[in-house]
């Protein structure tokens, strides 16, 4: 194996620490001090107290090893999250796999913007049904129950194996009992209606793909980016199922693509859907788009 440039048997942890994230930042990675805390916290069992209080402590030949190895993976460009095969998102801890989306941070502007609309309302308390349309980990679905304790859901995915991780999620965060999931495009056979809809659909423009980052473009499954021609084939779709699987007064919250906000909302109102307010990320970036029945 080819060790870290600069580290060797005896180095303390801080000294790991420093060399690692000096590689990290020479290949351009963006946050090369966190990806080194996490990464020798992994390989070494330690939390990031304890990287901090044995800051002076040597490692041996052994625990060399398995620091270089996720060092390389990550040299890569491979994600921290799937080498940790773990992502925390609205608190949850989620495992993702090569079958999964990475859950960002972005994405958390759906679950705000779709507890808003059912806070404001006031059906928070009810027995909701909640739909989540491309699950993959079951990042927004498995947010949304955590917050809505009275809701069930179903979470849709064309991939049975992303289908097994939605699944092990749910009962890692002890909510499998008030969901299930179903492997079908979009909501194919799905019997509806529900009282929030909501998707992170694939939105990226199929011609867009070879320029994305290497940490996107190699690591996520592209069946999750591909939008097609122009990013919104998936918008299309779930606009044409809206009035079958909303409830009167029921929710559809979807993740925006960046500049996504004026053309979704046209195809939304263009299927006889009642364009909402647009929610922007910490960014800025306009990135959950809600819509509604038109009365």
């Amino acid at each position: 194996m080819k060790f870290v440039s600069g580290l060797k048997a005896g180095a303390t942890l801080s000294e790991a620490l420093r060399v690692s994230a000096q590689e990290f930042k020479a290949a351009g990675i963006e946050a090369p001090d966190a990806d080194a805390r996490a990464l020798l916290g992994h390989a070494l069992r330690l939390s990031r107290a304890q990287l901090m209080s044995q800051s002076e402590r040597m490692f041996d030949e052994r625990e060399l090893h398995a620091v270089s190895a996720l060092v390389a993976r990550r040299l890569k460009r491979e994600p921290v999250a799937r080498i940790l095969g773990v992502k925390e998102f609205w608190s949850l801890p989620l495992a993702v796999t090569a079958d999964v989306l990475v859950p960002r941070p972005d994405t958390e502007t759906v679950v705000e913007a779709a507890l808003d609309a059912v806070t404001r309302d006031g059906s928070h308390a009810e027995k909701l049904g909640v739909l989540d349309i491309g699950t993959g980990s079951g990042a927004l679905l498995l947010a949304l129950l955590s917050e809505l304790p009275n809701a069930v859901g179903v979470g849709t995915d064309i991939s049975a194996a992303a289908l097994v991780v939605a699944r092990g999620n749910a009962e890692r965060n002890g909510l499998a009992g008030r969901c299930t999931f179903v492997a079908c495009h979009i909501a194919a056979g799905i019997d509806g209606p529900f009282d929030l809809v909501v998707a992170n659909p694939p939105y990226v423009t199929s011609g867009e793909i070879a320029t994305l980052e290497p940490d996107v473009r190699d690591y996520d499954p592209a069946v999750a980016l591909d939008g097609g021609t122009d990013g919104l084939d998936f918008y299309r779709a779930i606009a044409g199922e809206a009035s079958r699987l909303l409830t009167p007064g029921g929710r559809l919250v979807v993740e925006l693509g960046i500049a996504q906000d004026a053309p979704v909302g046209a195809l939304f109102t263009k299927a006889g859907l009642s364009v909402g307010a647009v929610r922007s990320d910490l960014a800025g970036i306009p990135r959950a788009l809600s819509a509604s029945i038109a009365p």
